[in-house]
């Protein structure tokens, strides 16, 4: 009786690792495929993703050049891009109806923030995102085609060792760049507190914070003083443009009615 039992235990256990190595296995295309088909629809802007790479024995991920483009209106050739996104999952979370990610690590992405005319690249990309699917009614359901599928809960989003470019275009036909570091950015628990998020709520999240970190005093400061040092006197070709980059943080608070 109990050699039965072993072997119907053994049977189970493989039957299981199957499923599992089968559901890995079917997640890079699913990725790549909702990446490429969503991500465009969501921004408004071009984002493409150009490979996935799945660990079978530890179900991590790798995103691999990952592309953010610009809205219509700005020159600049991207907003953000990333030659590897690493994205570790709780394996034993893809069957169920929450997909729980322990961590998404994006190391050293390159981030172009333009501003121009009162306006910018990123506040662009936020508005088109509150104003596309996925939101959340008064009911508190999820509308749009991707409420209905899997939502996300995201223990640890970290963004390290990223620069950001700052590109200005000014009157008088003349332009303006700088560099500057961006603060290490660490998020925990995206999604937990509301059982789970779709993907494009969970986007929205993490690309709030990576503008509210973009266009904080540390950076814009850092931005400026580059600026100077060029030589180009920024409140005489603007005026005010200094002033204009440090009112960003404040419409930030705005555009999800926070």
């Amino acid at each position: 009786m109990k050699k039965w039992i072993l072997i119907a235990l053994s049977v189970i256990i493989v039957i299981i690792i199957i499923f599992l190595v089968a559901g890995l296995s079917n997640l890079g295309p699913l990725i790549k495929n909702a990446v490429n088909t969503y991500g465009p629809k969501i921004t408004k802007t071009e984002v493409r993703l150009g490979d996935v790479g799945i660990s079978l024995l530890s179900a991590e991920v790798k995103l691999k050049d990952f592309y953010l483009g610009n809205p219509k209106g700005f020159s600049s050739p991207y907003a953000l891009q990333a030659g590897s996104i690493y994205v570790d999952v709780q394996e034993s979370s893809l069957t169920g109806k929450t997909i729980v990610i322990d961590k998404i690590e994006l190391v050293r992405p390159d981030i172009v923030y333009e501003k121009g005319r009162g306006r910018d690249n990123f506040q662009k990309i936020l508005s088109n995102m509150k104003a596309g699917g996925g939101s959340t009614s008064s009911s508190g359901k999820q509308s749009g085609e991707e409420g209905e599928g899997k939502k996300i809960v995201i223990n640890e989003f970290i963004v390290r060792d990223a620069e950001v470019k700052l590109a200005m275009s000014m009157t008088g036909n003349k332009d303006i760049s700088a560099k500057a570091t961006v603060p290490n950015i660490h998020l925990k628990d995206i999604g937990k507190e509301e059982g789970g998020l779709t993907p494009t709520g969970a986007f929205k999240q993490v690309l709030t914070a990576l503008y509210g970190t973009i266009a904080s005093p540390s950076v814009i400061g850092a931005l400026s003083a580059e600026i100077k040092a060029q030589g180009v006197d920024i409140e005489g070709l603007t005026g005010g443009a200094t002033k204009d980059l440090k009112e960003t943080t404040n419409k930030i608070k705005g555009l999800f009615g926070k």
